[in-house]
């Protein structure tokens, strides 16, 4: 760069003035001249060689001169090198210098020109300047496509007339009739607020429309935004398709006892993410559960987002987890033969009372089966003594006033590509119930452990229900019972669980896809280690935010579930179902459909008695309002 080069700073043109060391002195005109006659303002600054780009070496007559320069002739010899250069494959596609370009343009490079050209060429909708070389102190441009120079002038279009696109656009959508896919750009604000990311539509108020989530949802279905199948609820919810994203790395190595018998993972044949596993070694009873805890730190940032999350995420579609999937294989019991786990060592008296818990890290051998294949051996030496302890645990806790409700479950698939759904009934197996026993024998240890050791504990409680004097038989009975049935707690101060029937109860079997089951590995991991364990007031914060995000995914999961069942009777019309009266209300009557784990009210039907049965067809199906008409047959 010398005296009188022509630089380019700030996008301003200017000429150097003098040298300073390595700096130099620039002349620039920082306002303009105005038609009004207001005079232009110079300035004058020091920069560094970087600060500025070099238009031409020089010299040039003056910054006067080279701001006033002007030619009509340069449109057109723009436009005949395009038409050169896009005549050639080779050139058509390749970056130019500012240098190369104007002698192209020009067949000169005139000092008091450059900056004039360069305007022209920044602006020319035919050429591309590149931007990260313009970061980088170099001017390369390059020739546009015919499809860029298309969509920029769509764009330019669209600015210009922005008012008129806008009002066709809304005619077009308040007739539900729109131009797809280009007016699909207008509808993002729509899918936004049906999808529950903004409080109010501005484009649902200029067609008209009322600002319901629900009517939102509907007219995006109506205009073929949207497809039938479209799921909302989990982004409604603030939930993620995806799951957790940091990786846990690998378990740490620690000192761990081997678990003296092999332990075995039970669950269902297509289950990703086993993380209990039980057995019997002649003398004790083991609950080995995964051990993520062992990685994740309190207030880390994995912990963080687990908080956020609450548990994992099942919905039809699939599992968004509340750990990274990667973690599934170290930490996850039975994809690997052996496995580290924090186990509870349960001994047992013979009135399936425990007698002791011991809370200890080991490395267990896993065995995975399914339900099926543990029922047709709940007779063999390794299965047996576990079945039999749960059918004690599930008399001792019956006699104490624990509440069996058998309402009936399905299971939901949905086919990722065609979108077909289907449902089948949930198979239950005595196997089942044996893990669903062991499940609560550790919990109830890890609680009587905890209250012991005076720890900070979830501890999950429950009232006792009020049911009334005559409970009536069958499926209305069931649901008379579940209607009595009262919230449940969790807090760090221990309660009866008056619907399991414990004086002590803690979840601690799923801490990969439950926060509160982590957060009380984390508390027990801390003891066992010696170090210091949380306070009662952070164990009530995460207690705390953890259930809530848990809440609303449970609601997500639920509305997701009934989104799936409505769009299976809307690709199933002809089906027919088994339908049986629960209760009664005035002249109506509310029908369960076990096959569909769905209820539904029948009106006019005050004749029809309590689990009667009669048969139903689905009519008509609101998705957005999940509504469902059955008519009976």
């Amino acid at each position: 760069m010398k005296k009188n080069s022509v630089v380019l700073y700030k996008n301003f043109g200017a000429v150097v003035t003098e040298q300073d060391g390595d700096k130099f002195l620039i002349k620039y005109c920082s306002v303009p001249a105005t038609p009004t006659g207001k005079k232009a303002v110079y300035s004058e600054q020091k920069v560094r060689e970087k600060d500025v780009i070099v238009l031409h070496e020089g010299p040039a007559s003056s910054l006067e001169k080279i701001l006033s320069f002007t030619d009509e002739a340069i449109e057109s010899q723009i436009m005949e090198t395009c038409e050169l250069l896009a005549s050639d494959e080779e050139t058509a596609s390749a970056s130019m210098s500012f240098e190369e370009l104007v002698s192209l343009i020009r067949g000169e490079n005139i000092a008091d020109e450059a900056y004039f050209i360069y305007t022209k060429l920044s602006s020319d909708i035919h050429f591309n300047m590149n931007q990260e070389a313009l970061k980088k102190g170099e001017l390369l441009f390059s020739l546009r496509t015919q499809e860029e120079i298309d969509s920029i002038n769509q764009k330019n279009y669209e600015k210009e007339h922005e008012a008129e696109i806008r009002n066709a656009f809304i005619n077009r959508l308040k007739q539900k009739k729109l131009e797809l896919p280009g007016d699909s750009k207008f509808m993002g604000e729509v899918e936004a607020f049906a999808l529950c990311k903004t409080e109010k539509s501005k484009t649902l108020a200029e067609a008209g429309f009322s600002q319901s989530i629900e009517k939102a949802h509907q007219l995006l279905i109506d205009t073929e935004i949207w497809d039938m199948e479209k799921n909302p609820y989990p982004t409604r919810f603030g939930f993620s398709f995806d799951s957790a994203r940091e990786q846990l790395g690998r378990m740490p190595e620690e000192e761990r006892i081997d678990c003296p018998c092999v332990c075995y993972a039970i669950d269902a044949p297509n289950a990703a993410d086993p993380d209990d596993a039980v057995g019997f070694d002649g003398t004790y009873y083991w609950v080995c559960i995964a051990d993520p805890a062992s990685s994740v730190a309190p207030d880390s940032s994995i912990d963080m987002a687990a908080r956020g999350r609450g548990t994992t995420l099942y919905i039809p579609e699939g599992a968004s987890r509340m750990l990274c999937e990667s973690s599934l294989e170290d930490y996850a019991l039975g994809l690997k033969e052996d496995s580290k786990a924090l186990a509870f060592r349960l001994t047992m008296s013979e009135d399936s009372q425990i007698e002791e818990c011991v809370i200890m890290k080991v490395n267990v051998q896993v065995k995975m089966i399914s339900y099926e294949e543990a029922e047709q051996k709940k007779d063999t030496p390794e299965l047996k003594p576990l079945f039999e302890l749960a059918r004690k645990n599930l008399k001792r806790r019956t006699e104490n006033n624990a509440v069996n409700i058998q309402m009936p479950e399905v299971h939901i698939k949905v086919d990722k590509e065609t979108k077909k759904v289907s449902i089948e009934p949930h198979v239950q197996y005595e196997s089942n119930a044996m893990i669903q026993e062991m499940m609560l024998l550790a919990g109830e240890g890890a609680a009587k452990f905890a209250f012991k050791n005076q720890l900070p504990f979830p501890f999950v409680s429950q009232e006792a229900p009020e049911f009334p004097e005559n409970v009536p038989e069958g499926w209305a009975g069931e649901f008379a019972r579940v209607k009595c049935m009262r919230k449940r707690s969790v807090g760090i101060t221990p309660a009866p669980h008056a619907g399991l029937g414990l004086s002590f109860y803690s979840q601690v079997t799923s801490p990969l896809r439950r926060y509160s089951d982590l957060v009380a590995h984390q508390q027990l991991r801390a003891f066992i280690d010696g170090r210091k364990v949380l306070g009662k007031d952070e164990m009530l914060e995460r207690i705390a935010a953890g259930d809530a995000a848990s809440l609303a995914a449970k609601k997500a999961s639920r509305l997701s579930d009934t989104h799936w069942k409505l769009v299976y009777l809307l690709q199933n019309p002809d089906l027919e179902y088994e339908a049986f009266c629960i209760d009664k209300r005035g002249n109506d009557a509310l029908m369960l459909i076990p096959s569909l784990d769905m209820q539904t009210t029948l009106k006019g039907f005050g004749e029809i008695n309590l689990n009667d049965k009669v048969c139903v067809k689905c009519k008509a199906v609101n998705i957005p309002l999940q509504e469902v008409e059955f008519i009976k047959l």
